[in-house]
């Protein structure tokens, strides 16, 4: 990362991104800003930054609207990153939708092990086009697959997000570490 690390980077590619400062003198968040202003909701450390991956993951999966909102509630408790957090809320947006609707239907099928043979009158009704017979439960149930497959994607994204976010952080302090010694090297002893 060039000048400003990776809060530099954020501004940059999200320059209306909210700081900490405007958080605290937000008006819908009077009654809690005092604890939006905690330094440690906004610092990149190896345990709030995973935490802040899985907070966003499950945040974008669990509900369609106010998505960031909940990140940053259920940051507050468990001191994860709030800027991380909000940022990968938006991995379930408008124009990504449709593929996660999908993929959550097939989950929630998968998972529940609803097959045609379930709802095969369902598919019946939808094809033959007889849409009077076509009943609410059928609806409701296709819905409630979703819904299902929702709850699992949020779960399963928060998990692996935490994961490998730690992974990646170590990776990334561990060449750090290793780079550091040849640097002193080069600056004690030039050629």
């Amino acid at each position: 990362m060039a000048k400003g690390g990776i809060i530099g980077w954020l501004k940059r590619q999200w320059p209306t991104m909210p700081t900490r400062e405007e958080m605290e003198q937000n008006k819908y968040l009077a009654p809690i800003a005092h604890r939006f202003g905690r330094s440690e909701l906004w610092r990149f450390t190896r345990r709030s930054v995973p935490r802040g991956v899985a907070l966003g993951l499950f945040a974008g999966f669990i509900i369609p609207v106010g998505q960031i909102f909940l990140a940053a509630f259920l940051a507050l408790p468990l001191r994860a990153n709030v800027p991380v957090a909000a940022l990968l809320t938006f991995l379930t947006n408008p124009f990504t939708l449709p593929f996660w609707l999908l993929l959550a239907n097939r989950l929630g099928a998968f998972v529940l092990r609803v097959d045609s043979a379930t709802t095969g009158f369902a598919n019946e009704q939808l094809a033959s086009g007889r849409w009077a017979e076509f009943g609410w439960f059928q609806l409701l149930e296709g819905v409630g697959v979703t819904a299902f497959g929702f709850i699992v994607l949020a779960l399963l994204s928060a998990a692996i997000g935490y994961f490998l976010s730690g992974l990646v952080w170590r990776l990334l302090v561990g060449r750090k570490w290793t780079r550091r010694p040849a640097r002193r090297k080069v600056l004690r002893h030039p050629a």
